[in-house]
């Protein structure tokens, strides 16, 4: 019995030692299999890829403020409000403006006359120069009649020096003629009624003029959503003063801030995926690597750190990574400015610079809104200085 006992030990001991023997292959095959997938994962897919959570939806916001002083009468729009470039969002109270804009057209009205009267007067002088010419030859032709007939004893010597002073008298009102002409000359030399000095300046007041006047309604310089409105109906502003926003949310990217560690390989061009926390994984957006910052977040805060000075402790630096988001998508799932993301770069493609290589070739936003006051005002100055030039002509032919 003993024997027997023995043996089945044995069998048992033998049993066990092969089942541990499995176990640990098997254990030694899943790790080496997952030794391989890691790697395998790494080779193919992780060290071709960077992401971080630590990403915003980011816009313009286009401040509106008053370019004059003014006291609100109407206000066209509130938060959350669409406006269209171009539409009048503030009014103030145009009552100066006006008043300085017709005190100004008077100013420019009697700037023209006024220099239409220089070139009349240039007319005159030339006409005075004439008669003076004409009243010296005839002072040189009867000094010299006298002058012979002096010398016969025809006239005595006292005639013949009246004479020699008409003559002279004749010489120095032709020379102060001629003076008077260049001196009136001199005022319009070289001009026209529109390009003369006096007249140019009247212009620039009333170009000055019509453009506070024009300011005096604040209008939306680009198409938007209305968000920070804090105007209210008749307060007084002043310049520079911030009264709402217009947030064009087709116009958004996302500032994504990677590790100073992860950047190694991220280049302008590559492709990104990307999540918003607004609608979750079920809506992706696609993009591209605009641009790859300057430096590092913490260079440019308010109150940068102070490495050099105290204890110092390494801290990884994040650098912000502007990712351009495509319209199309954008237009379909909206975003708003400050909404959290998740963004992932491709980094296959290595094609693409770390810096851009040109300047911008236009400009990267812009707004057509305040061009036609210009043109507006310019338009009046050319209507004023033909209708108070055309004056002088009629007043000719009659």
């Amino acid at each position: 019995m003993a024997a027997i006992s023995s043996a089945d030990d044995t069998t048992q001991d033998l049993d066990n030692a092969r089942k541990r023997k499995t176990w640990l292959l098997a254990l030694v095959l899943l790790i080496v299999v997952g030794g391989a997938a890691v790697w395998a994962w790494h080779e193919l897919y992780g060290r071709w890829s960077e992401e971080t959570d630590d990403a915003y939806v980011n816009g313009n916001v286009v401040e509106i403020t008053p370019q004059v002083t003014g006291t609100v009468v109407s206000i066209g729009a509130d938060d959350g409000d669409l406006v269209h470039e171009g539409q009048v969002l503030i009014a103030f109270d145009p009552s100066d403006a006006e008043v300085g804009l017709q005190a100004a057209q008077a100013k420019l009205a009697r700037a023209v006359r006024q220099v239409r009267g220089l070139y009349s007067n240039v007319d005159g002088k030339k006409a005075q120069v004439a008669a003076r010419q004409a009243e010296l030859q005839k002072a040189q032709d009867n000094f010299n009649r006298r002058r012979t007939l002096a010398a016969g004893g025809a006239i005595s010597q006292e005639e013949l020096s009246h004479a020699r002073d008409d003559l002279a008298s004749a010489q120095s009102a032709l020379s102060d003629a001629r003076q008077q002409l260049n001196t009136t000359t001199a005022l319009v030399d070289d001009t026209v009624v529109s390009s003369h000095p006096e007249v140019m300046a009247a212009a620039a007041e009333l170009r000055q003029a019509y453009l506070n006047n024009a300011r005096t309604t604040l209008v939306a310089p680009v198409t938007g959503y209305v968000a920070k409105r804090t105007v209210q109906l008749g307060q007084r502003l002043q310049p520079g003063i911030a009264t709402m926003a217009v947030i064009p949310l087709d116009q958004l990217w996302i500032d994504a801030n990677f590790k100073e560690t992860q950047l190694r390989n991220m280049r302008i061009g590559q492709p990104v995926d990307i999540v918003a926390d607004l609608y979750g994984s079920d809506v992706r957006y696609s993009g591209t690597i605009d641009s790859l910052g300057a430096g590092t977040g913490s260079a440019f805060a308010l109150l940068p750190a102070q490495n050099a000075t105290g204890n110092w402790i390494k801290i990884v630096q994040r650098v912000p990574v502007r990712i351009h988001i495509n319209a199309e998508q954008l237009a379909k799932h909206p975003l708003r400015v400050g909404l959290s993301t998740q963004v992932e770069v491709d980094l296959h493609d290595q094609s693409g610079p770390v810096l851009a290589q040109q300047p911008p070739q236009k400009a990267s936003f812009a707004t057509q809104v305040y061009d036609r006051q210009l043109v507006e005002a310019d338009t009046l100055i050319t209507k004023l200085i033909h209708d108070n030039s055309v004056g002088s002509s009629k007043t000719a032919q009659r």
